[in-house]
């Protein structure tokens, strides 16, 4: 395998493994480990930019004029994960938050009802 074939593929796989780590980070925010969580957002940070430069590279190529990609269902495929990932870290990070913020309702609950 070489050439596009390879580029999608290495595109698929960065961006998925980056995906997983978001979700992740999803359920270690609701299980109330937010530094695991915030590290996770960067740890599919790190490969997602690895996705995204084999997209790039891409894209690069064809704007210099080089030999035309073909438009193939494994690129769109490849686009489609990239872009999936992308939106899984935003999304990842809104529940991160809001996750923070139940944590912290729920620790001034706690600490009124000793208090009264």
């Amino acid at each position: 395998m070489e050439g596009l074939e390879l580029t999608a593929f290495q595109i698929i796989s960065s961006v998925g493994t980056a995906r997983s780590s978001y979700i992740e980070a999803i359920q270690q925010a609701k299980e109330g480990n937010f530094a695991e969580a915030e590290s996770l957002i960067k740890e599919g940070d790190e490969v997602f930019v690895e996705g995204h430069n084999a997209h790039a590279g891409l894209l690069q190529q064809e704007a210099e004029g080089g030999p035309s990609s073909t438009l193939s269902l494994l690129i769109l495929h490849a686009e489609d994960q990239l872009m999936s990932a992308e939106a899984f870290k935003t999304i990842a990070q809104e529940f991160i938050d809001v996750h923070k913020k139940i944590a912290k309702l729920e620790a001034q609950n706690k600490a009124a009802a000793k208090v009264a």
